[in-house]
């Protein structure tokens, strides 16, 4: 009997194989458990890595340029499309100038208020609003005289308004019973014409000046011109219209004021009139005294000049009575005449004295003379004394008689004084009034006068002339669409693309996985097929799988595992393809390879390679049923075996998980070089790690852009607890057009029969 014929599970010598011993060692369990724990820390500061790599911006946006495209051609047909049934606009526009303040041609007070100078913004935007108050546009719509087939004909409805008729039209009636009520009521026409201006008018300020323009934008050329004239026309006029209403207010309020005023003053001085006659008080003073404050201040200034010449005459008295005459007094009497013919008749006398003697006759007449002088003398003297006695006695009178009647006006004036408190209230009331009076009636004056001189502060610097248009604008609406299209692609492709949580290119791998990428398989295009691309040696579907067996014999430190199983996170995502790929190129090295057929609930291998008829297989060879020889078929290429999965066991997993699966791999590891293990699914199945513990190594296929990242590190996971000596990775069914990377070197067959670096992969058949 032959090792061939041997029943799985037999001793040596007897009619089982030995069971293979191949559990790790600690160390290996070590590193494994070591290698989960990195997979999980890399997953955390995955999670907290928030750098921005422009570079895979990039990528996203050239691997989904398609869809950005047709966003984009969708937008900007949808702008043309808008421009093409928007209704024109047109726009007229007036320059005008606004003051605070017109030309003053009499300075006389305003009864606005005055321009103070410099930037004033609250001005302006007061201006700005009255440009576009509700007044303003019923004003201009009135001076306009807009008939109802002329506000039909602004009022035609958009594109969209059309859109909306046309599905819901209304009958002729309808709209003859509307128009004829739009006629009837001239308050709704005014408003809608009121509307109409409002709506198309805007103001723009021309900056760093006090120049602004006013627009009017509609859907007629010449429309536009007449209500951007009639507007800025408009706002002068209520501009000078409330400058005169506010001059008529003033002066009716003004004159007002004064029949109140010139009333209150007739009652305050008829009050005081009758207050004066009642109490028989006399009030002739410009200060407002009394007739006997006035006496009794004339008769205290008489008294103190009374006094002061009592004094003088006194003085003089007492100088005459002590014999000294007055100077004044003797200078205006004869005494100096008299004094000077005594003297010289005394000269004479004493002359001829020395002559004659006394009783002499001749000095008899003489001393008559003298002796009649000194009596004149003796007497002008006494005349003298008597005359500023009598000054005297005069000053005193007076003096006594002032102070006599200053004693009976002061009780007077001091009764008139307690009777003219209510007197003097009543006439600082009339004068108050009086005074208020005179600056109304002035006030009132210059109100008219500057009332008849209404002051300009707005101009109309460039009155509208012609409209253009404004919009549509094609250029800035295809602008704007492009930009918008751009931007909306982008905002698509980008949210596409993070809530895309597959992995799709190699570096997805690496970086999510932590696995290194033993090669990417291109995808195929529509009409290519799986197997001309295999079949085809020069294709680079087959060279892509030629990298993945040299990358394997690297892959540890003593080459190829030599039992290496194919597995996968789900279920279609080649690894039946992968398994038979890498069998084939092994088997074209010359090496004896064994391709195992391990997925024993969805099998696929069989139809692939034709075999469909043979019904022994791997679940026969773990059950005892069948020996190693039978279970072994020939694939029909050289160098190649199978072992098909058989009949479908009712629980694979406690079939694979026996002792039975360990033998067989240590016999079919002797006859053979290589053996690959086409396994199932890891996720859902107990079956992969069962399988992935038994081999040498472990290789996880990748689906590009179909295998989620959560699956494939929870398969990894599964793998990496259940002890599994993971190799690497496959990405399979990448497409280097969409994806938006470039990767590696891709060597395409072309029609002339040479290899060549990048271009478009071209599969040839045959």
């Amino acid at each position: 009997m032959t090792e061939e014929n041997y029943p799985v599970g037999a001793p040596e010598g007897g009619d089982q194989l030995p069971a293979r011993d191949d559990r790790p060692s600690a160390r290996q369990v070590a590193t494994i458990r070591s290698a989960a724990t990195a997979l999980a820390l890399d997953i955390q500061d995955e999670l907290r890595d928030d750098e921005i790599d422009l570079l895979a911006y990039w990528h996203i946006l050239v691997k989904r340029r398609w869809m950005v495209l047709s966003i984009l051609a969708g937008v900007v047909a949808l702008s043309l499309l808008l421009t093409l049934l928007t209704t024109p606009m047109y726009r007229a526009s007036v320059l005008i100038e606004l003051q605070k303040e017109g030309n003053q041609v009499v300075q006389v007070g305003a009864v606005q208020p005055g321009d103070f100078g410099g930037w004033d913004p609250e001005f302006l935007q007061t201006q700005y609003k009255l440009i576009q108050s509700r007044s303003l546009a019923e004003r201009v719509a009135n001076e306009l005289s807009l008939d109802q087939a002329t506000l039909d004909s602004l009022n035609q409805p958009g594109w969209f308004g059309r859109m909306s008729s046309l599905l819901r039209p209304q009958s002729k009636e309808e709209a003859k019973v509307r128009a004829a009520e739009a006629r009837r009521d001239a308050q709704e026409q005014l408003n809608q014409a009121t509307g109409i201006v409002r709506g198309g008018l805007s103001v723009e300020p021309v900056r760093d000046s006090r120049l602004v323009k006013i627009n009017y934008d509609s859907t007629v050329p010449g429309f536009s011109v007449r209500v951007a004239n009639a507007v800025a026309e408009g706002f002068i006029a209520s501009g000078l219209e409330r400058k005169f209403g506010a001059t008529s207010y003033a002066k009716t309020y003004l004159e007002d004021q004064l029949k109140l005023t010139k009333a209150k003053l007739e009652d305050s001085e008829r009050k005081l009139v009758e207050f004066a006659q009642k109490e028989n008080l006399v009030n002739t003073g410009e200060n407002g005294q009394s007739l006997a404050i006035q006496n009794l201040t004339q008769l205290n200034a008489a008294l103190a000049t009374a006094q002061d010449q009592r004094i003088r005459a006194q003085a003089r008295w007492q100088q005459a009575s002590s014999g000294a005459m007055p100077a004044d007094m003797i200078g205006n009497s004869n005494i100096r005449t008299l004094q000077s013919q005594k003297a010289a008749l005394q000269g004479t006398y004493q002359q001829k004295l020395q002559t004659f003697k006394p009783d002499y006759p001749e000095m008899l007449p003489l001393k008559s003379q003298i002796d009649e002088l000194d009596r004149q003398i003796a007497q002008e003297i006494g005349g003298v004394r008597a005359s500023v006695r009598a000054e005297y006695n005069a000053a005193a009178t007076q003096e006594r008689m002032l102070i006599g009647q200053i004693s009976s006006l002061r009780s007077q004036a001091l009764d008139v004084d307690g009777r003219s408190i209510q007197y003097n209230i009543l006439k600082r009331e009339t004068d108050t009034n009086r005074q208020i009076y005179d600056s109304l009636l002035q006030r009132f004056k210059e109100v008219g006068v500057a009332g008849g001189v209404r002051a300009n502060n707005i101009s109309i610097i460039d009155r509208a002339q012609t409209a253009w248009r404004i919009k549509p604008d094609p250029l800035t609406n295809i602008f704007l669409g492009i930009l918008l299209g751009l931007l909306l692609g982008v905002l698509v492709a980008l949210l596409q693309e993070f809530l895309d949580d597959t992995l799709k290119t190699p570096l997805d791998v690496e970086q999510k996985l932590k696995l290194a990428v033993l090669g990417v398989i291109p995808k195929l295009g529509a009409k290519d097929s799986v197997m001309a691309a295999s079949a085809n040696s020069q294709s680079s579907f087959s060279e892509a799988y030629r990298s993945v067996r040299t990358s394997l014999q690297f892959s540890t430190d003593h080459g190829v595992p030599k039992t290496l199983l194919v597995t996968s996170s789900g279920p279609g995502e080649g690894k039946s393809t992968t398994a038979l790929a890498l069998a084939r190129n092994f088997a074209q090295l010359g090496k004896r390879v064994l391709l195992i057929e391990a997925d024993l609930r969805n099998p696929s291998l069989h139809r692939t390679l034709g075999l469909q008829g043979h019904g022994i297989g791997l679940s026969n060879l773990l059950a005892g049923g069948c020996t190693l020889a039978e279970a072994t078929h020939d694939s029909g290429e050289p160098g190649l075996n199978v072992i098909l999965a058989g009949p479908l066991p009712p629980n694979p997993a406690e079939l694979l998980s026996g002792s039975k699966l360990v033998s067989a791999l240590t016999v079919v590891v002797e006859r053979y070089d290589q053996i690959i293990l086409d396994g199932p699914p890891v996720l859902g199945l107990a079956d992969a790690p069962i399988l992935a513990n038994a081999v040498d190594g472990t290789l996880l296929i990748v689906n590009s852009a179909n295998t989620k990242i959560n699956a494939a590190r929870s398969a990894l996971k599964r793998l990496l607890a259940a002890r599994a000596r993971v190799v690497g990775a496959l990405l399979a069914k990448y497409d280097v057009r969409t994806a938006g990377y470039s990767y590696g070197y891709g060597y395409h067959y072309q029609h002339d029969a040479y290899y060549a670096y990048g271009g478009k992969p071209k599969l040839t058949k045959g």
